[in-house]
């Protein structure tokens, strides 16, 4: 499994829209992480970008973010990903919880 966390330094960006990098983790079956990468999505707002396109093909399943606009998500959905809302912290230890069930969508969106 692929999740996605955009990310500004090791921490997750507080808006969706205007990261400038997404982090990129594999875990396999037991929830371990055993690979990450850096994408640097192409610029423009997260919805009117080809971000989900990209991610899509890189085989990204989950995306856990801060905040997000209803277009964006739309797209990530276009693009069979689906976005857990409300994250905040630490990427790996956000990603940690995540895995764990303590993190769950919070459904609030950015306007």
């Amino acid at each position: 499994m692929k999740v996605a966390i955009p990310t500004v330094g090791s921490r997750v960006d507080e808006h969706f829209g205007h990261a400038r990098t997404f982090t990129i983790f594999t875990l396999n079956d037991a929830n371990e992480v055993i690979e990450d990468e850096t994408f640097f999505p192409p610029s423009g707002c997260g919805c009117k970008s080809t971000v989900g396109v990209t991610m899509q093909a890189k085989g990204v399943s989950f995306m856990l973010a801060g905040n997000i606009g209803q277009g964006a998500i739309n797209k990530m959905a276009e693009h069979g990903i689906t976005v857990i809302r409300g994250c905040e912290g630490e990427i790996r230890d956000v990603l940690a919880r995540w895995t764990k069930g303590e993190i769950k969508d919070q459904n609030i969106l950015c306007n």
